[in-house]
């Protein structure tokens, strides 16, 4: 998808994210590339290029020096913003808080199972040492599992 609101938000998360690694030591932008592929599958033609932007974006305002003013102030438009705010976690906001408001939110939803998906991926938890597979994986399953609106793991 090669809107321009994808596009702005492409290029949003490549500059904010230039330099950073993930927990394997690979360049971090290829995860947010990743969960915009998968959001963009996960959503209907309405919401599918709000869901790729937001994907793109979707660890900006948590991992970056980057605001939600500032995605504003580059023309993200308001559902996107509210899709990215609601995935950003917030100190003192418990799991089941958390994933109650995304799952309030279909955009939010949507990105945020890509986000999972991917942070489950077999061929990227095996790149990382035994003790963090497990807590990731117990992480990510609760996760999952409140996202689909349970509250037992």
């Amino acid at each position: 998808m090669d809107s321009q609101l994808v596009q702005v938000a492409e290029e949003i998360a490549r500059r904010a994210h230039q330099g950073q690694v993930d927990k394997a030591g690979e360049p971090y932008i290829e995860h947010p590339r990743r969960v915009a592929e998968r959001a963009s599958v996960l959503t209907g033609p309405d919401l599918r290029e709000a869901a790729t932007a937001a994907a793109w974006l979707h660890d900006v305002v948590e991992d970056t020096t980057l605001t939600l003013e500032d995605l504003a102030a580059a023309g993200i438009p308001p559902r996107v913003l509210e899709a990215v705010d609601l995935v950003t976690k917030v100190d003192g906001q418990s799991a089941e808080q958390y994933f109650s408001r995304i799952r309030g939110n279909p955009l939010a939803r949507a990105v945020k199972l890509a986000d999972l998906i991917d942070n489950t991926d077999p061929g990227r938890i095996r790149k990382l040492d035994d003790r963090t597979q497990e807590r990731l994986g117990m992480k990510y399953a609760r996760s999952v599992q409140l996202l689909l609106g349970g509250s037992d793991v």
